[in-house]
């Protein structure tokens, strides 16, 4: 089979980077998430990954608890920061050549996202690592992934999930779940599917930008559906 696309965004939670821990960064689980991830890479496409940061922390649960919204939704950014430069290391360690784009400005660590030199990196076959969501507050990892992937004119976003796609019910308490493997984004919103936050699935809706969903915790998956159209779920 031939690839499908030339360009994917795969929006990966910070959950990949946990492995067994309840909390934080796990090496092993960090270099498998960059291995997944440099299979595609090796494929020739142009990938970047935005990611989040639950594994560290949930701006929006914290704002339920006493710490004000914007607060801590930029904690929550530094969150993404921190697991992109783990993943950024696990990729050099994959043999992938990647860079670090954070929304924040922290010239230290990574480099300030710009869009045409995130288009140059991707040109040059680098791995764009996507932190920091878009710089603002009242936005979720999974919008700023959807405006990344529309910004750098990619062919489709790719949500990395643990279940093998898009189902009617929550496939984990409801064991007659069933698995849709293809739909619309309208269908999506109207029937409140737990994919991605209704912001990023109606910005995707509007600019007409394809999702497919694939567990991204099977080894090799991601690689293969690359090439298999029946490999998760297409939202289009």
């Amino acid at each position: 089979m031939g690839l499908l696309y030339q360009r994917v965004l795969i929006k990966i939670s910070g959950e990949s980077l946990l492995g067994e821990r309840e909390y934080g960064i796990d090496p092993p689980a960090c270099l498998r998430s960059a291995r997944e991830i440099a299979q595609v890479w090796e494929q020739g496409l142009q990938v970047s990954v935005a990611i989040g940061g639950g594994n560290i922390f949930r701006g929006l649960s914290a704002s339920k608890n006493g710490i004000e919204r914007a607060t801590a939704d930029y904690i929550g950014m530094l969150a993404t920061i921190m697991n992109g430069l783990a993943l950024l290391n696990a990729l050099e360690k994959a043999g992938v050549e990647a860079r670090l784009m954070t929304s924040l400005r922290m010239d230290q660590v990574a480099e300030f996202y710009i869009r045409q030199k995130a288009l140059e990196h991707l040109k040059k076959g680098r791995v764009l690592v996507l932190a920091g969501g878009i710089g603002n507050p009242y936005f979720t990892s999974d919008t700023a992934a959807a405006t990344r992937a529309l910004e750098l004119n990619c062919d489709v976003l790719v949500k990395a999930t643990k279940v093998d796609g898009v189902y009617d019910k929550d496939p984990v308490k409801d064991a007659s779940a069933q698995l849709l493997r293809q739909l619309t984004h309208a269908e999506v919103l109207e029937k409140n599917l737990s994919v991605m936050d209704s912001a990023a699935v109606a910005l995707l809706k509007d600019n007409h930008l394809p999702i497919r969903v694939i567990n991204f915790f099977k080894d090799g998956n991601l690689r293969d559906a690359m090439e298999d159209p029946e490999i998760g779920s297409l939202i289009s």
